[in-house]
């Protein structure tokens, strides 16, 4: 395949499901917001979901203070923005325009008209009157994206760098969220947290499980109140929760390896490396030497896996 075809599928892959997170983390934001609770506390959130996105210098140049509507608007349709809804499901239909040919005719209409469809109802002012469902629909269009690509698209390599990119987005995206959210409770955490408001503690990490779908998953899994070393269990370790780093992993290894070339060997034995530490992990040896340092470590890996796969297959070979 070639690496200009490469790279178009893997990155409308991977901003289809940054609008999705996006519109994950605005849609939780939003509905914590309407719970009582203070102004700090409310501030936090969204400085948080700026802070995920390491876009808080970016909002605060052109905005100023923490404005919860400005804060929505700058995260959906700002054009300025690179990472804003709008910015997203741009990239993501330019890029499967470029590949037209290697997309099926059900993925290309799903995904240009799912930037048609958010125009509209943007111009339709959705997001002013009712933003929960608009960022519901963002959210369903993206399922509906990955259905018809797994549901119509042949298994050959296309297919396997769409899979690359969704799940290393994800994957990035989930260490942000957790490392944010726990930074936000103090600034490294070690489990066994301090005694707080209980009240608090129950929005605040079941917001995090609700961000990711995984509310009612925590409830079938642990069946116990929800305490921030199990939600950090869920959503690292778990190879059943969708969303988790390691279920995230076990995608990139698996398709990484359908796709190797003479090249890919270093990259390869990065992520497989990378899944070992998750399938091998345990939250308690994970927290004894601190959630953020171990996030950040992640990050930076995940960061490193991505370059190493445009450097093996995405950046053209100059002759």
């Amino acid at each position: 395949m070639l690496s200009r075809t490469a790279d178009h599928l893997f990155w409308m892959a991977r901003y289809m499901e940054r609008a999705e997170n996006t519109a994950r983390m605005l849609d939780v934001n939003y509905q914590t917001a309407l719970l009582p609770q203070s102004a700090g506390v409310a501030e936090q959130g969204w400085q948080g979901l700026l802070s995920i996105s390491e876009l808080t210098h970016d909002y605060t140049t052109r905005y100023g203070g923490i404005n919860p509507r400005q804060v929505m608007s700058f995260m959906v349709k700002d054009e300025r923005n690179p990472s804003s809804i709008l910015s997203c499901l741009r990239a993501a239909r330019e890029n499967a325009r470029a590949v037209r040919g290697t997309l099926t005719t059900e993925v290309w209409e799903t995904t240009n008209q799912t930037w048609l469809e958010f125009n509209r109802l943007l111009a339709d002012g959705s997001l002013t009157r009712d933003p929960a469902s608009l960022f519901e629909w963002v959210k369903f269009r993206s399922h509906l994206s990955r259905g018809v690509t797994v549901g119509t698209m042949l298994q050959d390599e296309a297919f396997h760098f769409i899979r690359i990119g969704s799940f290393l987005e994800r994957a990035d995206n989930t260490a942000r969220l957790l490392d944010v959210k726990f930074h936000a409770v103090q600034s490294d955490f070690y489990g066994a947290a301090d005694e707080k408001d209980n009240e608090y503690d129950f929005y605040h990490w079941s917001a995090i499980l609700r961000s990711v779908s995984g509310f009612e998953v925590y409830r079938k899994v642990y069946r116990n109140v929800i305490t921030p070393e199990k939600v950090a269990e869920l959503l690292i370790l778990r190879h059943d929760m969708p969303r988790s780093l390691a279920a995230c992993m076990h995608e990139v290894v698996t398709n990484l390896k359908l796709v190797a070339n003479e090249q890919s060997a270093d990259t390869q034995r990065r992520a497989g490396r990378l899944q070992a530490d998750l399938d091998y992990g345990r939250i308690d040896e994970i927290l004894a030497t601190g959630l953020h340092a171990y996030l950040t470590q992640f990050l930076d890996r995940v960061g490193d896996l991505g370059a190493g796969i445009s450097r093996d297959f995405l950046v053209a070979a100059v002759h």
